[in-house]
């Protein structure tokens, strides 16, 4: 077994190393568990989490349960940890019941629903579940409809421990201190996401933000005018905005920190890219893939991974981190200089990969789960998660050896990681899941239709 001794050594030269949240989670692990879990899927978006983690549960019965707490409202937004605090968002509606319809089907229409909202920002004790404070950031009749299986509350807020960022879209960007109290706030205009084939459904805006530093970084994919924009943290000052030439897209961009550079890359279907942190300049991009993006950007060594589905392609790209210029594929090949390894047929339409243990997970939608080897692309397994019938919207997260997978019926399937398949639980949580839980300390946080739960021994 490692000594605290080492492991601290550890984590002290990674913060050396690539500096940013990153190294500083790491640098702040207690005892080797992850403790913050600072955006949507943690640490730089790996859903990867350090320690133990729980591995049987029912949230029906309460076994394992430490604690369950109502949470008004829809929101599909995941929580997000700093420390003891555990912080969502959520948008009510002035209807009683709200339309939420999940499972597998095509129909694109929006939810009719002109009632007043409140978009509410609520920080929770991560001990106790008991609601610290909560605050309504923005009231009134959503200015761009949402999809029947989307809500007006779908970004994860992003924190650093001492700022909380939380994003509605059309609504506003908002930047609050740790205890609640509002430093700034952003109107954007309207942020209308949705098919840009039929721009009349309106599916809502669902890009997270993310923190680098002293900045807040936000990718808006829209209908017309799309750009990534900078943000200082401190003030709200625009520090840059680089426009983009594409269609609306769902996707959270990653921080790639190397030792020339930092870029944020971003997913796309006219324009997957990555810009330089620092100006906004466009470092690099490629054409191509599925016409409605909305996984993030993973990372491992020096790959970045791409998926996107819907329309005649579903691709995953593995691109060097090292990319320059336009790197898009010619024709029928599947690498050139940039990418490693390209597969159009095996993408994801909703979940973000992930890579654990040196090998790369894919889920769709149906419930397909995959494992390949992320140097070559090569298939390792594909087997079927449940029965088919039911959608998978929230990303894989990881720890302890094994993989989460929550199926929208509110199933969660916890495989063990490795080159065979192997469903060691299957743990009902009562509720409809849309959203990607979050690791602390051995606990596993679930944000659920009515409630947040954290789950752990």
């Amino acid at each position: 077994m490692r000594s605290s001794k080492y492991r601290l050594f550890t984590a002290l030269a990674v913060v050396g190393f690539w500096g940013g949240l990153q190294g500083l989670a790491l640098a702040n692990d207690r005892a080797g568990a992850t403790v913050h879990w600072p955006q949507f899927r943690g640490p730089n978006a790996s859903g990867v989490a350090q320690g133990p983690a729980p591995t049987r549960w029912n949230g029906e019965d309460g076994t394992n349960i430490k604690w369950k707490t109502a949470i008004p409202g829809l929101g599909h937004s995941s929580p997000v940890i700093w420390g003891d605090r555990v912080f969502v968002t959520t948008a009510i509606s002035g209807k009683s019941d709200p339309v939420l319809r999940v499972g597998l089907y095509g129909d694109i229409q929006p939810v009719l629903d002109d009632t007043e909202h409140s978009f509410r920002v609520i920080a929770l004790d991560k001990k106790s579940g008991k609601v610290l404070w909560e605050h309504e950031a923005y009231k009134g009749v959503p200015k761009v409809k949402r999809h029947t299986k989307a809500t007006h509350a779908n970004c994860t807020p992003a924190t650093d421990g001492k700022h909380l960022v939380a994003f509605f879209g059309s609504e506003g960007l908002y930047c609050y201190d740790m205890d609640g109290e509002l430093r700034w706030k952003k109107d954007l205009g309207t942020l209308d996401s949705g098919y840009f084939v039929v721009p009349d459904a309106q599916w809502e805006f669902a890009s997270s933000p993310i923190i680098h530093k002293n900045m807040v970084i936000v990718q808006c994919d829209i209908q017309k005018d799309s750009f990534v924009a900078a943000f200082d943290i401190g003030d709200g000052r625009e520090i840059w905005r680089t426009p983009r030439n594409e269609v609306p897209t769902w996707s959270t961009p990653t921080i790639q920190e190397g030792p020339d550079r930092t870029q944020i890359i971003v997913n796309g279907f006219k324009h997957i890219g990555g810009y330089d942190v620092r100006t906004g300049k466009e470092i690099w991009r490629m054409t191509g893939g599925g016409d409605i993006p909305v996984p993030t950007p993973v990372l491992w060594n020096d790959l970045a991974f791409i998926t996107n589905a819907h329309g005649p392609a579903a691709p995953i790209y593995a691109i060097r981190t090292s990319a320059t210029g336009d790197i898009s594929l010619s024709g029928d090949a599947t690498s050139n200089d940039h990418v490693a390894w390209a597969n159009l047929r095996i993408g994801n339409y909703m979940q973000t990969l992930l890579v654990y243990d040196d090998l790369l997970y894919a889920c769709r939608d149906n419930g397909i789960q995959a494992c390949y080897e992320p140097l070559t692309g090569k298939n390792v397994y594909r087997q079927r998660l449940g029965s088919g019938s039911s959608g998978f919207t929230a990303s894989p997260v990881a720890a302890d050896g094994k993989l989460y997978y929550s199926s929208e019926e509110g199933d969660i399937y916890v495989v063990q990681a490795g080159r065979e398949q192997e469903v060691i639980a299957t743990n009902p949580m009562g509720e409809v899941v849309m959203a990607t839980p979050a690791i602390s300390e051995g606990k596993l946080y679930i944000r659920g239709q009515s409630h947040l739960f954290c789950i752990g021994k």
